[in-house]
């Protein structure tokens, strides 16, 4: 059997879906003992410091922190909206709130997604 390149690799990972990915982190978290939530962690910290050191941050994480359960469809489809997620993996993102949305978007979109999960009835932060 043939070892599968990095670029392979990559190329299926590009092609699956965020529920699809978001399981494959789990079975690997699973098969090597190991969890992805310190690298997330590394990452915000590492950034925050380079803030601190006069660089000003023009990169931001939008992270859907909670949402009101009276209004999960509109949060849905907000976050469809953003994302342009299919609907199940829209409804999956939003149950397992805290999740990040996107990543490495600007001030000023960042804002204006906050600004419209706030609107649909969910909480949003940008990091």
């Amino acid at each position: 059997m043939a070892a599968l390149t990095n670029d392979q690799i990559l190329d299926a990972i590009a092609s699956m879906s965020v529920l699809e990915v978001s399981e494959l982190v789990k079975a690997m978290e699973e098969k090597f003992g190991v969890t992805a939530a310190v690298a997330v962690a590394a990452g915000p910290a590492a950034a925050g410091g380079a803030a601190a050191g006069g660089e000003e941050q023009t990169e931001f994480t939008v992270t859907l922190e909670s949402f009101d359960a009276a209004k999960k469809i509109p949060v849905i489809k907000a976050v469809r909206e953003i994302t342009g997620l299919g609907l199940g993996e829209a409804k999956a993102l939003v149950e397992g709130a805290p999740k990040a949305l996107k990543e490495g978007v600007s001030k000023a979109d960042a804002d204006e997604m906050i600004k419209k999960i706030e609107e649909a009835g969910g909480k949003a932060s940008k990091k």
